[in-house]
């Protein structure tokens, strides 16, 4: 399903989320649309089920995602791959952070 946009789930639906998980043995990040955030050292981040840019500088990269926001701070940012849902970045990373609500 990579590139191809998803509806949210609705709240009625989102309540099924742990019944359906344990049922057929499902990661809960596929099921649930939670952001993965993939760090490799401190050279390249990897962000999967964003929703969007926010704030993108050579020091700071900040991503909407369906609970809040992902931002992560460094030097010499370059986005290397930029497609509806994933992310590669790279340069210097000092920080991320997970911003809810």
């Amino acid at each position: 399903m990579r590139g191809e946009e998803v509806a949210p789930l609705s709240k009625k639906h989102q309540r099924f989320l742990p019944w359906i998980m344990n049922q057929f043995a499902l990661p809960s990040d596929i099921v649930s649309d939670l952001p993965r955030v993939t760090i490799l050292g401190q050279l390249h981040v990897y962000i999967e089920n964003h929703q969007g840019l926010v704030v993108y500088s050579d020091t700071e990269l900040t991503l909407k995602t369906r609970t809040g926001l992902i931002k992560i701070s460094g030097s010499g940012f370059v986005l290397k791959m930029m497609l509806p849902q994933e992310l590669l970045l790279e340069g210097t990373i000092n920080d991320v952070t997970y911003i809810t609500g």
